[in-house]
């Protein structure tokens, strides 16, 4: 495991971008798994930039979404699949049909969990992921099984009520209680993982990740086995030490 950490904001952008493009560039057909958050927005808005400009392309790559709130209305704006749209895939050159996402309005959620896994194939290039302050991956909350497949899940009362940043306009009693989530299984089996932290809210659960035991109950502590895998911190979440 690696911890990159980075002394400001602007250097933690350009060192996850610089990455992110010269893994583009290596492997232009880089089969991506991409979370929503407002940790990555900023590194989206700026491979916005890099593709305009013509430094980097998702001509030839093919992204999935991380997992889908479920039982909010199809248009509503902060859901996972519009919100990657919104900051990221409305702005470069990836072919609509390379876009995976879950579908939690199907009727059978539980094949569509399956379909992803067959999509996904042997696994995943690349996976970004952001860390909740409980060490949840996605939507894979403490004491999920590492061998998880792509699968329906109820949401902790935490996650829960940080979802409310990402839903201004409704109610707290409308705030999502589960989605679809890519299982454990299929990060740990990926080539590559990054994790992206920052602020000092991350820092405990950067540190108990990093440096803690390795237990279901911290999901991102599992990472520590992973054989290419690196945490993205600025100067807040890496903490002092």
């Amino acid at each position: 495991m690696n911890l990159l950490r980075f002394d400001s904001s602007a250097a933690w952008v350009g060192g996850v971008c610089a990455l992110w493009t010269d893994r583009l560039r290596s492997n232009p057909r880089l089969k991506i798994c991409l979370p929503t958050g407002l940790t990555p927005v900023p590194v989206y808005a700026e491979m916005v930039r890099r593709v305009r400009a013509g430094h980097a392309s998702f001509a030839q790559a093919s992204l999935f979404a991380l997992d889908e709130f479920g039982g909010l209305d199809a248009n509503e704006p902060g859901r996972t699949s519009h919100t990657l749209r919104r900051l990221l895939l409305g702005d470069v050159d990836l072919p609509p049909d390379a876009f995976h996402v879950l579908d939690a309005d199907a009727p059978d959620v539980e094949r569509t969990c399956q379909r992803y896994d067959a999509a996904i194939g042997d696994g995943f290039d690349l996976v970004l992921l952001g860390v909740g302050t409980n060490g949840h991956l996605g939507m894979n909350e403490p004491a999920t099984p590492p061998d998880s497949p792509t699968r329906r899940v109820d949401l902790h009362e935490s996650t829960i009520q940080a979802s409310a940043r990402y839903f201004p306009t409704l109610a707290e009693r409308d705030l999502p209680r589960w989605g679809l989530t890519v299982g454990l299984k299929q990060i740990l089996a990926s080539r590559e993982v990054w994790v992206l932290a920052t602020g000092s809210a991350k820092a405990p659960i950067v540190r108990q990740a990093v440096g803690g035991p390795v237990t279901a109950d911290v999901p991102a502590s599992l990472l520590q086995a992973h054989a290419n895998c690196s945490w993205f911190v600025d100067g807040e979440a890496g903490g002092n030490w």
